[in-house]
């Protein structure tokens, strides 16, 4: 029986890959750069040229990936909850958020993102505040392209944090962030630039 259940299973996963992949990732360019840069960053031992194939190994072996690609798509039914093992990591992504393409993720335990904006190749970790200040939704960050946050980091307020940016595990921003810098502390605060990406 738990054989046939392995099959049938397994057999409707690869069914639902193929027609996710056509209706939510082939021509959507935001997508298309989550899983492409969840590919590079994650650093998959494997070598797939193509995005199907890139996006059947992240969907199968990734479950912080399979996170991102559900909340991009506005679907986690029950069917796709039991086919995916859609993992529950306690972590919520404001809808409102806007986000950007290469959105990638390590282990979002514990994340809460409420954000303005946030641009292209956000990386995060686990831990993660990005919100609002006084409980006022006007108040909240504005983050560029290509910044790379550590675990437990605290962003909060009407703030920008430029492009190009690390921000160090444990930091707590509560001021703008020029572009091209490393921050860290708390309160952050610059402690290296860093070139131009």
């Amino acid at each position: 029986m738990r054989k046939i259940k392995f099959l049938i299973k397994h057999g409707l996963l690869h069914i639902y890959i193929k027609k996710l992949y056509a209706k939510y990732v082939q021509s959507n360019e935001v997508v298309l750069k989550d899983v492409n840069q969840f590919f590079t960053v994650r650093k998959c031992k494997v070598n797939l040229s193509s995005d199907y194939d890139k996006f059947k190994h992240l969907i199968k072996y990734y479950p912080s990936f399979v996170f991102v690609f559900f909340w991009r798509i506005k679907n986690s039914s029950w069917l796709m909850k039991q086919l995916f093992n859609i993992p529950d990591y306690n972590c919520k992504l404001f809808g409102s958020t806007k986000i950007g393409g290469g959105l990638c993720c390590f282990h979002p335990f514990a994340t809460v993102i409420n954000a303005k904006s946030i641009g292209e190749n956000f990386e995060f970790r686990n831990g993660l505040t990005i919100g609002n200040k006084n409980n006022d939704n006007n108040l909240l960050p504005i983050i560029g392209n290509n910044v790379i946050v550590g675990a437990n980091v605290c962003i909060i307020g009407k703030i920008t944090i430029g492009n190009n940016v690390l921000i160090g595990a444990g930091s707590v921003v509560v001021k703008d962030v020029p572009d091209n810098v490393v921050v860290a502390g708390n309160p952050a605060r610059v402690i290296k630039t860093i070139d131009a990406v």
